[in-house]
This record gives structure tokens, C-alpha cells and sequence, in this order.
């Protein structure tokens, strides 16, 4: 019986650590910015959402993928849903475009994440 106890819970803790794909990899990657556009000043704040597809976790995907974005020149907002498999960003349009957030998403982690059905409207 405690033998029993002792594998569930050894197979258990096997499970959460391969469970995420990125867990120990998220300090090495390293997603350079896209070029920005050439208008200078502030543009009106448009928020982006879509779903990204090839998230295997909450912490090593989810919240990379969230930290990544956030840090974009003009992004204020990133929030990243691991449940819901969604994403949500606010963004400068001067300065972001879904272009540059997209491609953004997708060299994170060698390109294993996707985005899918991406759409943009002015902040209100």
C-alpha cells in the first residue's frame, strides 16, 4: 500500500514536469521585436485578440507567450487565457500592428504556437 502511494505520487510529479514543453527553456528563448512603423508620436489604441493554438500549460506557455508581448514597444495590455486558449492584447497601432503580434507569437518556442482568427478593433 505505501509502495503504491510512493509510485502515484513519483509518476505524478514525472507528469507535471513533462507536462509543459517550455518549463525550463522559457530563460533561452528570445523573440527579437519586428520592425516598427515610421510614424512618430502616439496612434489611437487598438486591441487584438485571437487564439493561440500549441499552448501546452498555464506557466510555460501561456505566460511566456503573455511576457512576450507585453514587452512590445506600445503594447499596454497582454493577457493570455491557458483555459480558453485565448489572447487578448492593447496595443499603439503607431507603433504595433496584428502583423508584428503575430509574428511575434509565432517565433516564440521555434514557431509551435499559432495564431487563429485574429481580429482588431479601436480601443474604446
Amino acid at each position: 500500500m505505501n509502495m503504491t502511494k510512493c509510485m502515484a505520487g513519483f509518476a505524478l510529479v514525472i507528469l507535471l514536469f513533462s507536462a509543459c514543453k517550455e518549463g525550463g527553456k522559457s530563460e533561452q528563448l528570445t523573440v527579437q521585436q519586428e520592425e516598427k512603423t515610421a510614424v512618430s508620436g502616439t496612434g489611437a489604441m487598438e486591441l487584438a485578440s485571437f487564439e493561440v493554438e500549441g499552448m501546452t500549460c498555464a506557466l510555460g506557455c501561456a505566460k511566456l507567450i503573455e511576457s512576450k508581448l507585453a514587452a512590445l514597444d506600445g503594447v499596454k495590455t497582454a493577457k493570455v487565457d491557458f483555459e480558453t486558449k485565448k489572447a487578448v492584447v492593447e496595443f499603439d497601432d503607431a507603433k504595433q500592428n496584428s502583423e508584428t503580434i503575430t509574428k511575434t507569437v509565432e517565433k516564440i518556442a521555434n514557431g509551435i504556437y499559432k495564431v487563429a482568427h485574429l481580429e482588431t478593433k479601436k480601443a474604446s
